[in-house]
């Protein structure tokens, strides 16, 4: 287990260390530490007017996205199982927002959504969706958000669906031929035998996305950075601002420490 330990003192364990001791000390705009200061940076950062709604946006974000991801890759996994003609081709299409640069997918839905000459706000509009083409989707903080939130939960279906794919190609056939035997209908048996048996599959797919949705950066920096304010800010992307804005690693460190627990 010696190397392992090392490896998670190394990449874990030292960096969270210094991120703590960072939290503590009065850092100038250039990195030079000019001593302790205690809990100074901590009194700062819950002293941040937009820190409520900060908090509020990234439980927003994180439950609407991980819930929404979950619910529809549970009905894309039970599509995917099943054997119908151009199963492959479906499965390599599910696959592609994963393979494809979160950093590129967000920034082509950006531009897709830019008034008047954005494709998608065309389309929306020749629907009858919208009034004109000409809508800011990206340009103010809820709406903004919203579309960060659709991109997120877009660029994490695909490994959530396999993940529960998996789960579901090992539920024993026995199972469900004894539930068949038994009288159990559909809705009986997916709910009362096939959910359960997904259970492990579902806690891993639900913690994953937990950790890569509240650490996000690249989809809220696309789509919400160049809208003024903080009112579509996670900690995390506040956690950025700070660094770049303000340059202070010390008030960055406190509130990384915050988000850490």
């Amino acid at each position: 287990l010696a190397p392992v330990l090392v490896l998670i003192i190394g990449v874990v364990a030292f960096p969270a260390g210094v991120m703590i001791v960072n939290s503590t000390r009065k850092i100038s705009k250039s990195g030079i530490v000019k001593g302790s200061v205690g809990a100074e940076n901590y009194r700062h950062i819950f002293s941040l007017p937009e820190l409520p709604r900060v908090l509020a946006n990234t439980v927003i974000w994180v439950v609407v996205v991980v819930v929404f991801t979950i619910i529809i890759s549970l009905a894309l996994a039970e599509l995917l199982n099943k054997a119908f003609p151009g199963r492959q081709i479906v499965r390599l299409a599910v696959v592609v927002p994963w393979a494809a640069s979160v950093i590129m997918t967000t920034t082509v839905a950006y531009y897709s959504l830019e008034p008047r000459l954005g494709i998608l706000n065309k389309v929306f509009h020749n629907l009858g969706l919208t009034a004109s083409d000409q809508v800011g989707f990206t340009k103010t903080a809820t709406s903004a958000f919203i579309v960060a939130i659709i991109i997120a939960i877009f660029v994490s279906l695909p490994f959530t669906t396999y993940t529960i794919l998996a789960g579901l190609q090992a539920v024993p056939r026995d199972i469900l031929e004894a539930a068949q035997i038994d009288g159990a209908g559909r809705f009986r048996t997916y709910f009362g035998v096939v959910l359960p048996q997904l259970r492990p599959a579902v806690a891993t797919a639900t913690v994953i996305n937990i950790i890569n949705v509240f650490n996000s950066l690249p989809i809220l920096r696309t789509i919400t950075g160049p809208v003024p304010g903080n009112d579509a800010d996670t900690t995390t992307t506040l956690i950025f601002k700070i660094i770049q804005n303000d340059r202070h690693i010390d008030w960055a460190s406190a509130l990384s420490v915050v988000n850490f627990v």
